[in-house]
């Protein structure tokens, strides 16, 4: 049986899916974009206040699903422009420890929600 999690601390859904599901011991969550769930609006300009925003929104649903980024077994970030890697990647290693990091991917792709630069899902275990 699946759990829906949600949590107001995050941006709310922007179509027919819930920001995680958690199944037994494990926690799928959905992508997520730069949106600041206090003022809905878009974090924009600088593509680590971008990927900070998308992981701070993943830290809200970890939360609530009693989880924290230890628990992230994989990650995939999707980036419209591969040439901003290293900034991403230098955002997003502030939240692990490199000798437990998770597995992960990071792909460029043409388009993204709303035409933001970066999303980032992860699936976690208890």
């Amino acid at each position: 049986m699946k759990t829906i999690i949600n949590t107001p601390k995050a941006p709310a859904p922007i179509g027919p899916y819930n920001q995680a599901i958690l199944i037994k011991d494990t926690l799928y969550i959905s992508g997520q974009i730069p949106i600041d769930p206090s003022t809905g609006n878009l974090v924009e300009g600088d593509i680590k206040k971008e990927a900070t925003q998308s992981m701070e929104n993943l830290k809200a649903i970890l939360a609530e699903a009693g989880m924290t980024f230890e628990n992230v077994v994989k990650s995939s970030i999707f980036l419209k422009d591969m040439h901003q890697f290293s900034e991403v990647n230098e955002a997003y290693g502030v939240y692990f420890d490199p000798d437990t990091a998770p597995a992960r991917e990071t792909v460029e792709v043409a388009n993204l929600p709303k035409f933001v630069n970066v999303e980032i899902s992860m699936v976690a275990v208890k």
